[in-house]
């Protein structure tokens, strides 16, 4: 099918969906006057060069370089009047390949066929069906999460997406407790749901059972539990607190602390892993500074589920610096040119350093990762419209070297 035609019908069965229930006896003002649709276009260039003599140690290749063009198409229903409102959301996607080639595939932006080559376009399309009791609701369908559990890569041309069943509730002033269970995922460059596996384990699990809770002690302090389990693969407690201390009209010190431990689950081979982290922010105008600490514990590395991003202090663009016993040291720097008379320009620049990693071969090993992010958010008319250029370069003893260029232009759309 042409790409436009396939693009069409992705926003056709996306807002035919998003109007089932208003179309039907239930129809209320709140569900339509509280529905938005909204299309987001997303351009991104993509260019790894891996340094190393032999090229990935993956794949062998000495580049991965590709270009591509995504469209997603959000349309979120309010809720029908009445003690227990219903409603539904639907998502659509639709990624084109502009430049590629089968020397250069493997940037994660599109699904690769059989014969090393990216496919041409792929598309995504969600249902989520929904209802809200008092300040609660439960939501059954495709889901994005952005939790310390579970948390959708949104770095690439589309998002990640999860299918399953997921509650909030939020009965208790300041207190949000949450609960999913998820069955299955489908990763950023692909349009097929796919079992849940564990990263760097390869363990594969029937689904993905959480339970948390987030407790906000005063307006500027947040603390959490939460745990989950991958089936039959590994289960992990994690505890995180932040605080911002504010020290006068223009300065704020804000401390943010992570700590998990996992093991595993059922009869999985004896996984052993705890993991420590601290970032501590310092913020005077415009300028911030930051320092942060993580340290990996125990006979094995972090676990999480695969393709997703990794809840770490130390987690950037590329590593997550989680290997065995490894521990590591960042330094931040984000500068807002908006007081300088730039409002939308803004520069972030980090380093991290990570090295006594325990080597299955024997010995230790080191890495580091430096990343640059410069954005602009155009004003007035073009308010919409965003560009990105992100850089990241990255040494290791035992893993790829690298440096990565990405330049993502974005505009978003809202349309109701």
């Amino acid at each position: 099918m042409h790409r436009k035609t396939r693009f069409k019908h992705s926003i056709k069965r996306c807002v035919v969906a998003s109007g089932l229930i208003a179309g039907g006896e239930y129809a209320h003002a709140d569900f339509l006057a509280d529905s938005n649709v909204n299309l987001e276009a997303r351009n991104l260039y993509f260019s790894r060069d891996f340094r190393q003599d032999g090229g990935s140690l993956a794949s062998g290749q000495s580049k991965a370089q590709e270009w591509g063009q995504g469209f997603v198409l959000r349309a979120d229903s309010g809720y029908t009047d009445g003690l227990v409102g219903m409603g539904i959301d639907a998502i659509g996607m639709l990624g084109l390949k502009l430049d590629s080639s089968k020397a250069v595939a493997g940037t994660g932006l599109f699904p690769t066929a059989g014969d090393g080559k990216a496919e041409d376009e792929y598309t995504k399309l969600g249902l989520t069906a929904k209802a809200k009791v008092s300040k609660s609701t439960i939501k059954f369908g495709s889901l994005i999460f952005r939790n310390q559990l579970l948390l959708s890569p949104d770095g690439r041309l589309l998002p990640q997406m999860f299918k399953g069943g997921m509650a909030e509730f939020n009965e208790i002033s300041n207190l949000s407790i949450q609960a999913a269970r998820i069955s299955s995922s489908m990763s950023s460059q692909s349009g097929h749901w796919q079992k849940l596996v564990a990263n760097r384990f390869g363990g594969e699990g029937d689904s993905y059972t959480f339970y948390g809770a987030d407790y906000k002690v005063q307006p500027a302090s947040t603390i959490g539990l939460h745990y989950g389990a991958l089936d039959n693969v590994f289960k992990q407690y994690v505890a995180n607190a932040s605080h911002v201390i504010k020290l006068n009209e223009s300065q704020t010190l804000k401390l943010d602390t992570r700590f998990s431990k996992s093991s595993e689950d059922g009869n999985y081979r004896p996984i052993d892993n705890k993991a420590a982290g601290l970032m501590a922010t310092y913020r005077i105008n415009a300028h911030s500074v930051g320092f942060g600490y993580q340290k990996m514990i125990g006979d094995d590395p972090f676990p999480y589920v695969a393709n997703t991003d990794p809840y770490l202090t130390n987690f950037i663009q590329i590593n997550d610096f989680g290997n065995i016993n490894e521990k590591s040291w960042q330094t931040r720097y984000d500068l807002d040119f908006a007081a300088y008379g730039i409002p939308g320009l803004g520069l972030m620049a980090r380093y991290v350093k990570g090295d006594d990693v325990k080597l299955s071969g024997g010995g230790t090993g080191r890495e580091w990762e430096r990343d640059t992010d410069v954005s602009y958010a155009f004003q007035g008319n073009l308010k919409n419209l965003s560009v990105r250029v992100r850089n990241a370069t990255v040494r290791s003893t035992f893993g790829n070297d690298l440096n990565e260029y990405r330049i993502i232009i974005q505009y978003m759309l809202p349309l109701l």
